[in-house]
């Protein structure tokens, strides 16, 4: 094998294959990033896989001699991104079919490296669906719907179904929903007031129910996704899906990842219908008034209290930290319904301010010990519920 390609487009694609190696490998070949050079279409071909997220992308060189090898992904990446911007040379010997060497001469303008690999054919195939469903979404209604329901997601491997992102698609549109058991953010996206629906596949079987996108998707997989998608945000991406197995595609790359096996909670039923308490408040006074109460929090048991007052349209935030301190701020809110003491969670209500990105958040609660809703006034569709703290008086 022999090629010449770019030293910048090497290494950004190295970088982001390299998120799908595996930490501590079950087998050496899987440290490896699988490296294929195609004479006829002049293109370089990178993959890595850990037998759970698998990704794969490509970009144009000047093949002279196409082939295929694994090379180590650390060492490579490593090399590459310390390269001169300057064209690459690879030239990958095999060695002999007694003593196969798979060494790789990488050239540039200054001097040359070595780099020892191993064979393609002990790398695994990532894996294809190829009797599942298939839907085309838009690649920003992906990005969206991603970063504002993610950060809800279980970091607990203990919880495995909760530590995933349940994606729901039918007529209305795609719905993104994740809890950690504490919290619950749900993200509509592509519902009856935007211009564009997802697209179906015309594949059916006589048995077939309508065709639904309705799977739960490992937040690892999604996190890197989202990393992948940000840089063609305009793209249309295919996902093809069964039982076991999710595949994103989109222009010249590729993400594959298992799925969570198991029922998802019915979140849906967890969401009150009708309130007896609601506030409006602006979000940035909210935010800022509650990093300056956490500092206290964090001293003690990250617990603040909410207080609503309707004669006075005040939402007092209140921290009391035995030996440590207290402190207590006050901003103006539309308040509906009787006055009420609730307390939360800080971190909980500062990841849920930060992905409210609108100028106005609307809060609705009916007892202080049963869930509490936020959304965004304008914006994404979105619904984050948080269930408060109980607390001594």
């Amino acid at each position: 094998m022999k090629l010449v390609c770019a030293q910048s487009q090497l290494s950004t694609n190295l970088s982001l294959v390299s998120r799908a190696v595996a930490s501590r490998p079950s087998h050496p070949v899987l440290a490896n990033v699988l490296l294929v050079a195609d004479e006829e279409t002049q293109q370089i071909k990178l993959s890595a896989f850990d037998l759970s997220l698998g990704i794969q992308t490509s970009f144009p060189a000047a093949v002279e001699v196409g082939g295929k090898l694994t090379l180590p992904a650390r060492l490579l990446t490593d090399i590459v991104s310390r390269l001169p911007e300057s064209d690459l040379t690879l030239d990958a010997s095999s060695g002999s079919e007694d003593e196969p060497t798979y060494v790789t001469t990488i050239t540039c303008a200054n001097g040359h490296y070595q780099v020892r690999g191993m064979s393609a054919e002990d790398f695994p195939e990532l894996p294809v669906v190829e009797d599942g469903e298939v839907v085309q979404l838009p690649a920003i209604a992906l990005i969206e719907g991603l970063r504002s329901s993610l950060f809800s997601a279980s970091p607990d491997e203990a919880k495995q179904m909760l530590t995933g992102v349940h994606l729901t698609m039918n007529d209305t549109g795609l719905e993104f929903a994740a809890t950690d058991g504490h919290r619950l953010a749900v993200v509509e996206t592509l519902n009856a007031e935007t211009d564009e629906k997802p697209a179906k596949s015309a594949k059916k079987k006589a048995t077939d129910e309508p065709n639904e996108l309705d799977v739960t998707i490992p937040a690892k997989a999604l996190q890197e996704l989202i990393k992948m998608l940000d840089r063609q945000a305009d793209s249309s991406v295919i996902v093809r899906f069964d039982r076991g197995q999710a595949v994103f595609e989109w222009t010249d790359q590729r993400l594959t990842t298992r799925l969570l096996e198991g029922q998802y909670p019915n979140y849906r039923q967890l969401v009150p219908k009708q309130f007896a308490h609601q506030a409006t408040v602006d979000r940035r006074q909210f935010l800022s008034a509650l990093e300056r109460i956490a500092v206290l929090a964090d001293q003690k048991n990250n617990i603040a209290k909410l207080t609503l007052s309707n004669s006075k349209e005040t939402l007092a935030l209140s921290v009391d930290a035995p030996d440590v301190g207290s402190g207590e701020e006050t901003i103006p809110a539309q308040i509906t319904g009787e006055d009420l003491i609730i307390a939360f969670n800080v971190k909980y209500l500062l990841d849920g301010l930060k992905t409210l990105n609108t100028s106005e958040i609307q809060m609705q609660f009916n007892t202080s010990t049963s869930p509490a809703i936020f959304t965004p006034l304008g914006g994404l569709k979105l619904t984050y519920l948080v269930m408060p703290v109980q607390v001594r008086s």
